[in-house]
């Protein structure tokens, strides 16, 4: 691949990240109007691929609804960001409600490390207690006079986020870009968690920063952009302004321009950055010959069951309009989610 501070797109693959934006939201859209056949594409059909809006997905709506907004006024805003990153950590929404029930509320005054660990290794013993969706590694050397992986991460918010006061850094922070340094400097959060979990952040009315102000690139969106760009500038989130910047235009030469976005919210960095993930997913099946890293998909689509009634950070400003139009419903097996 030519290297160089130009940005120059690769037309024959870049067309398709642009094919799943469109036809990912069309899935969406046909999903909240009750339709059976969501889409016609084999590989959409057959595997499991992520909303083009990182908001949207089961993990995040269940963060925003239930987390972050239910009952807010009972919780300080330094409590709201302690459970945001003890949810986010493990990523699982049946962890959290475990937690709820067995140990009751996480706060500020309320976050009893050996307490909370224990009640894990109980259940680490019949269910899991992290998603996979992230590597949580835990590997640092830091802390390994403690055994379990979900000790180590708990201990590490104890005495970092909390005993050295990130946690008051963040919600004093000047930027985006600031609260993901914040987040870097903890031991076992890299790069890619501190920009995943600063974005969760920014989801409370805590923290209110633009999301198209700052951006970091993924192992997954990495393969995406190599794949998508014969050069793609000085760096790879290069390649994501890049895209932000052109959108319409892009879109237009692509021949994807009917985009149907959530009311009056256009994609933004951070859900660029995860369609240029979900588009080496796809270009694994579709273009198979441009591989680089992982050959296969992992995960096969399977359907989930039950309502979703979509909430999004009210600073957004969309609920009212999306109200009636965006409750999805499955009672019996869809073509895809």
């Amino acid at each position: 691949m030519k290297r160089s501070n130009e940005i120059i797109p690769n037309d024959n693959v870049l067309r398709y990240y642009f094919y799943f934006m469109q036809e990912r939201m069309n899935i969406f859209w046909r999903k909240c109007e009750g339709k059976e056949v969501l889409t016609q594409d084999p590989i959409l059909r057959e595997y499991k691929f992520t909303n083009v809006y990182r908001a949207c997905d089961r993990v995040s709506q269940y963060l925003i609804r239930d987390v972050i907004y239910k009952d807010i006024e009972l919780y300080t805003p330094e409590d709201v960001i302690l459970r945001v990153l003890v949810f986010k950590i493990f990523n699982k929404i049946e962890t959290w409600e475990y937690l709820l029930k067995e140990y009751g509320d996480i706060t500020m005054n309320h976050f009893d490390v050996d307490r909370i660990s224990y009640l894990l290794l109980l259940r680490r013993n019949n269910f899991p207690v992290f998603n996979n969706a992230y590597m949580m590694t835990g590997s640092d050397r830091k802390y390994d006079y403690l055994k379990f992986k979900h000790e180590k991460w708990l201990t590490m918010v104890e005495k970092e986020f909390i005993g050295d006061g990130i946690i008051y850094k963040v919600l004093k922070a000047k930027t985006l870009e600031e609260v993901f340094n914040l987040l870097e400097c903890c031991t076992f959060i890299g790069g890619f968690l501190a920009y995943q979990y600063a974005i969760d952040f920014n989801y409370t009315p805590y923290v209110n920063f633009s999301e198209n102000s700052f951006v970091k690139a993924g192992i997954g969106a990495i393969r995406g952009i190599k794949k998508c760009f014969i050069s793609y500038g000085r760096n790879y989130e290069d390649a994501i302004f890049y895209i932000q910047q052109h959108l319409d235009e892009l879109r237009k030469r692509y021949g994807y321009d009917n985009f149907k976005p959530l009311p009056g919210h256009e994609p933004t960095l951070i859900d660029l950055q995860n369609c240029f993930c979900e588009t080496d997913k796809f270009l694994r099946v579709k273009m198979p010959e441009l591989q680089i890293d992982n050959v296969r998909i992992k995960q096969h689509y399977k359907p989930t069951f039950g309502e979703m009634k979509y909430l999004f950070p009210d600073k957004w400003g969309i609920n009212d309009k999306i109200n009636g139009l965006c409750s999805q419903k499955n009672t019996k097996e869809l073509t895809l989610f």
